[in-house]
């Protein structure tokens, strides 16, 4: 990779509202939007949102909307920041993912649609993901991420699937599984018990899936999960990430895609390297030269 080339510093999908926070999300490469359904969609019971030591839990189910509203109200707002957008879109089946990414389709502002196929607080769509991102690759012309999960079993085996059925690049990861209690009555935290699990303990498990999966298939990979510094980042763009995703750590410094950004680029300084790109693969014994690039992250 050229000396130029940077690392371009995200948003974890459902993080941050780019509206309420138009500063912070203009300090961001590229702006990630909540997922978006079909119709709209009011969230889970709260409470929905519980800390624990190392961890956050989410319940939210998903709220947004809808694909009219989004298009209509939404997006054109969004657009107004002057900030690339990416668009999260979610379902309940094929149908689903086809209606809203032929929708998306249609409408100037959105660089990439990013496949939400693995969120742990919906009931999940009946069809593989391999038939998910089929049906949305006939929908759209768009760039099409997928965003998968680390309960995986053979994630990387998940990659080359996804791969092979027309994504352009990997969102890697979506949180995990997780359950907290009250301490008095031992009750779960969240009003449907489980929900998902972020936060810097996530950290070791997202290494270990850009890791997989940048052996696997060769797409960018955005990284995500327990980056709190830019350190946490050097870690992820060397298992092979192109760009990084900001998540939990949003909600407790809302400055980080700056502070983040900086301490990414002294790491790499401190190595020796002349930027945090050419540090990409790096954990692989070689860094990663082939047709992928930080840039096509964005």
């Amino acid at each position: 990779m050229s000396a130029g080339m940077t690392v371009p510093i995200l948003n974890a999908s459902g993080c941050l509202d780019a509206l309420t926070a138009p500063e912070v999300a203009t300090s961001l490469d590229a702006f990630v939007t909540k997922t978006v359904t079909p119709l709209p969609r009011e969230g889970n019971t709260p409470p929905r949102i519980a800390e624990t030591d190392h961890w956050m839990l989410n319940s939210i189910g998903l709220q947004n909307p809808g694909i009219d509203v989004f298009s209509t109200e939404v997006l054109p707002r969004l657009r107004a920041l002057g900030i690339p957008l990416w668009v999260s879109v979610g379902g309940f089946s094929a149908a689903d993912y086809r209606l809203v990414c032929e929708r998306l389709d249609e409408l100037d502002g959105v660089e990439v649609i990013e496949l939400n196929l693995s969120c742990p607080n919906v009931e999940e769509a009946p069809e593989t993901v391999s038939e998910l991102v089929a049906a949305s690759r006939l929908a759209t012309d768009k760039p099409l991420y997928a965003k998968l999960s680390p309960a995986s079993w053979d994630i990387a085996e998940l990659a080359r699937a996804v791969a092979a059925a027309g994504v352009d690049g990997l969102s890697l990861v979506n949180t995990v599984r997780g359950l907290a209690l009250e301490s008095e009555t031992l009750r779960p935290r969240l009003a449907l018990g489980p929900g998902g699990a972020s936060g810097p303990a996530l950290k070791p498990i997202a290494l270990a899936c850009v890791f997989a999966c940048a052996s696997a298939v060769d797409l960018p990979i955005v990284g995500m999960g327990g980056v709190m510094s830019g350190r946490d980042a050097l870690d992820l763009v060397a298992a092979g990430a192109s760009a990084v995703s900001l998540g939990t750590v949003l909600f407790a410094d809302p400055a980080a895609a700056g502070r983040v950004r900086g301490e990414l680029a002294s790491e790499a300084r401190s190595r020796g390297y002349r930027s945090a790109a050419e540090i990409r693969g790096v954990a692989h014994g070689s860094a990663l030269l082939s047709r992928t690039s930080s840039e096509q992250a964005t």
